[in-house]
Parts: C-alpha cells; sequence; structure tokens
C-alpha cells in the first residue's frame, strides 16, 4: 500500500492525488499538517533524500521564516521541518518506507507506476 503524505489543499498534493484516483492506483492519504511527522519518520525520509531536496523552499511556510531560521544544513532542516511540518515537500509517496516520489511531475508518476 501506498502512503501520499502532504496537506489537502495544495494544489499539487490534489494533483497527484486527481492522477493516482484516475488510474486506480490504491493509496493512503497522510495530512502532515494536522497529524504532524514523527522524528522517526523524518529521520528515515532524510536518509533516503537528501534534506535540500525534501525541504520546500518554494512555499510561503519558507518564505515567511525569518533569514536566522531558515535551515542552512540538515540538523537545522529537521528541527524547522518538526516545527513546520507543511515546509516538506510534497506530495511526497512512501511504499514500503521508500521513498519513491517527491513533487508531482506526470511522467515521474507514469513510469513508477506502470
Amino acid at each position: 500500500m501506498l502512503t501520499l503524505y502532504g496537506i489537502p489543499n495544495c494544489g499539487t498534493v490534489k494533483k497527484a492525488r486527481a492522477w493516482l484516483d484516475e488510474r486506480g492506483v490504491a493509496y493512503e492519504f497522510y495530512d502532515y499538517k494536522k497529524r504532524g511527522v514523527s522524528a522517526e519518520k523524518l529521520a528515515d525520509w532524510l536518509r533516503q533524500v537528501p534534506w535540500e531536496r525534501l525541504l520546500n523552499r518554494a512555499g510561503t511556510t519558507y518564505r515567511q521564516l525569518p533569514d536566522a531560521q531558515k535551515p542552512n544544513d540538515a540538523d537545522s532542516a529537521v528541527v524547522v521541518m518538526l516545527a513546520n511540518p507543511s515546509i516538506i515537500r510534497r506530495p511526497l509517496i512512501e511504499a514500503e518506507g521508500r521513498v519513491v516520489l517527491l513533487g508531482f511531475k506526470g511522467e515521474e508518476y507514469e513510469a513508477e507506476f506502470r
């Protein structure tokens, strides 16, 4: 079973969910803005994906951070992501503990779910 992590009102998450739904791909949706992300789960993701890729610098949450709080290494990124889960790039799709997709690009989804 796939787990799609994100927040429901995010446009990119909506696109990913619609793409999966249209193709009948089963998944569980995990709203990490409401439910948060554990330090263990974040550490697991960071073993698979560099922190620079997991951190969403394009979003409002990141832009609103004071410059002194913007991460410049993995440790500071973990602190910020745990305190502000919406700063984690989304959607993140995980299968059997493995990050399989990050963000939404139709061609990547096509390749993963053939």
